[in-house]
């Protein structure tokens, strides 16, 4: 057998090139493009893969470009990690990074695995930050295990705004709204919070603003963002209020509740027990605090089946639970009536509310989240009707266009599921 010796030492064997010299020759073999160039294929090309190549470290303070094409794939996993996004290897791909170091040689990694259609934004992150296009933050307050710290959306009323993305464990299950009102008589709290921890913080926040006692603890649902905090203010002496629905619910399956969040939360969810609610109701629930009249309303299927909202009729402002969505994708449960939430909207809008506070996203009015709530909904279901009148399947119904939607937080997550769940529940319509 013969062997085959490689001298190391050899400097003819090995050419060793500094690095700033490789950036320099890498740049002349690949194409570049600027920040005009990459918003206009962003806009134009649905399909286009947009592939971050900085660590989820860098991307979690600086944050990422929020557009829906727009994935992480770090520099040293490109070559085992890309076919998970990209499936063809003409597919539109544009790679980036902070300051044009590493993403010249990503892409040029890419074009020697057979990629045909890839570029390179050389203006990099830091410039697209600066020129104030749209940015996705990982964590608002890396200090603080809340995602946002809570911000005044009306007189006496504040919200911290959560991530609007699935939960993980760097957003400590802080992926949707956690909402407080002030009163002359004690403070009311709309949802408990994903852990005993996110709770703790909240109050420490609400402490900032009032020594008002929480008397309430109001939950949206029985989702493990809304419960899993409810110990901590049982320890503070509120008393936890929900549907009957979500009771039932967390009597149920509420250890299967607890074991996914733990999944993901690990020791994040310290000190988090548990419990069931100490008040349910059915349809409204009045409950005036001091000078404050507040209403808890059930007003019809939505995204659950137990989802409730807060009604302030003298600011006209809604805090609507999982029933109004802005920013984010809805998402589509199996147990979700989607016919069922477009006719629960037309009491929404019968309320006339100035400001809503949508279950996830920013504080926001109506017509904004009639487009990412009911108008998504009604658009859905009119493609599927005309799957089923075609006689198509399932394979047409995932394939149904929703690029028009792919900004949108969770795109990614839901927009597939989604048109699976409403096609399985049109069938039998």
């Amino acid at each position: 057998m013969a062997t085959l010796f490689i001298s190391l030492n050899s400097q003819a064997d090995i050419d060793i090139i500094d690095g700033n010299k490789m950036l320099e020759s890498v740049n002349k073999q690949i194409v570049n493009i600027n920040t005009e160039e990459l918003n206009k294929i962003l806009n134009e090309d649905p399909n286009v893969v947009l592939i971050d190549v900085r660590s989820p470290f860098e991307l979690n303070y600086t944050g990422t470009i929020k557009r829906g094409q727009n994935v992480n794939i770090v520099r040293g996993w490109l070559e085992f990690q890309i076919a998970d996004h990209v499936k063809s290897k003409d597919t539109p791909i544009i790679v980036y990074c902070g300051r044009n170091l590493r993403s010249p040689l990503a892409a040029k990694t890419l074009e020697n695995m057979g990629y045909t259609n890839v570029k390179n934004y050389a203006d990099g992150f830091f410039a697209w930050k600066e020129e104030l296009n749209p940015v996705r933050i990982s964590d608002y307050e890396p200090s603080n295990i809340l995602y946002r710290l809570p911000m005044e959306v009306a007189e006496n009323v504040y919200s911290a705004i959560g991530a609007t993305q699935p939960y993980t464990y760097e957003n400590a299950y802080h992926n949707n709204n956690l909402s407080f009102i002030v009163t002359t008589d004690g403070v009311l709290v709309f949802n408990a919070g994903g852990s005993y921890l996110v709770a703790k913080a909240l109050h420490d926040e609400i402490k900032k603003v009032t020594n008002q006692k929480v008397k309430y603890v109001v939950l949206e649902n029985s989702q493990g963002h809304a419960i899993l905090g409810s110990n901590y203010w049982k320890e503070q002496g509120a008393i936890v209020i929900a549907h009957v629905e979500a009771d039932n619910e967390i009597k149920h399956r509420g250890e299967d509740i607890f074991a996914r969040a733990q999944r993901v939360q690990k020791d994040k969810l310290i000190g988090t027990k548990l419990i069931r609610p100490d008040v349910t109701f059915e349809e409204k629930m009045n409950l005036p605090m001091g000078d404050t009249q507040i209403e808890l309303m059930h007003i019809g299927a939505s995204h659950s089946p137990d989802d409730i909202q807060l009604w302030l009729p003298e600011q006209k402002l809604l805090i609507s639970g999982d029933t109004a969505f802005n920013e984010r994708m809805l998402p589509i449960f199996p147990h979700t009536n989607a016919a069922a939430w477009i006719e629960t909207w037309d009491k929404i809008e019968a309320l006339e509310p100035e400001i809503i506070i949508p279950g996830h996203g920013e504080p926001t009015d109506l017509a904004t989240t009639t487009q990412f709530t009911k108008d998504y909904l009604v658009y859905m279901r009119a493609e599927v009707e005309k799957v089923l009148d075609d006689d198509g399947g399932l394979y047409e119904a995932y394939n149904i266009d929703q690029s028009m939607f792919r900004d949108r937080g969770t795109y990614r997550e839901l927009h597939k599921q989604n048109a699976e769940r409403i096609f399985k529940q049109m069938e039998f319509e």
